[in-house]
């Protein structure tokens, strides 16, 4: 099973001194893209007022700008431990043993708006650029990455692919029909019965189901193994609209 993760907008600082190395990152068929969005962020960067309102920053932001002129030769560290925010708190990698991370390391793909889908423990740096925006000199970013990532993922054969991006990010490249796939939507029910999406508890969520499949590490390969083991393992779900599955929080 291969598991997709959106990133967060906050990011943890630092890390170590190994910069940012585009060929080691996974699905390295995507190297154009990625080279471009890195390019077109350091370019981006030499002109700070363009930069600010592209990126949309405030005025208590601007440093964020310095970040992205550096990207290249910044601080890196696994993109798991980068994330910061409700899903990643709840994930709590850094807390996990050995193997829990390799697990990650193995089936967790965390898709970055300027590198793509990367493996949970690639190194990347700190940047600031989200799945909305649109750069001098390059298409908007579900156009210039949504084909390529499709492809990429479709030439990764994985038996079985569980959606927990945000509807943004799978805008910047959709899960290829030719692999069984199933995307997760979080809901509550009230006192009711009525059923509802969630936003933060949304996140906080699939932060706590993908640290259960770290910590299980289950042999999952196809959707009737998923839910199985979700029932199995305490998370109550049920069938969704156009397929997708429904996670109760």
């Amino acid at each position: 099973m291969l598991v997709l993760l959106p990133p967060s907008e906050t990011k943890r600082a630092g890390g170590s001194r190994h910069v940012l190395d585009p060929p080691a990152l996974a699905l390295p068929q995507l190297a154009r893209e990625r080279e471009a969005t890195i390019d077109a962020l350091v370019a981006l960067s030499q002109d700070p007022d363009a930069a600010a309102k592209v990126l949309k920053l405030s005025a208590t932001q601007l440093d964020e700008i310095m970040v992205n002129a550096e990207i290249r030769t910044a601080p890196t560290m696994p993109a798991v431990d980068r994330y910061t925010g409700v899903l990643y708190d709840a994930l709590d990698a850094a807390s996990l043993g050995s193997a829990g991370r390799r697990w990650l390391g193995a089936h967790v793909l965390i898709h970055s708006a300027p590198f793509g889908p990367v493996r949970a423990l690639d190194r990347v740096p700190a940047y600031r650029l989200a799945a909305a925006a649109s750069l001098p000199g390059l298409p908007p970013l579900r156009r210039l990455w949504g084909a390529a990532v499709t492809e990429a993922l479709a030439a990764a054969s994985a038996p079985f692919i569980l959606d927990l991006r945000s509807e943004a990010y799978v805008a910047l490249g959709p899960v290829p029909s030719s692999v069984p796939s199933v995307y997760v939507r979080v809901v509550s029910e009230s006192e009711s019965g009525a059923v509802r999406a969630l936003n933060h508890f949304n996140k906080r969520a699939k932060g706590a189901l993908v640290r259960s499949l770290a910590e299980a590490r289950p042999r999952v390969s196809s959707r009737a193994g998923l839910v199985r083991w979700l029932d199995a393992a305490g998370h109550r779900v049920r069938e969704g609209e156009s397929g997708e599955l429904e996670l109760f929080a």
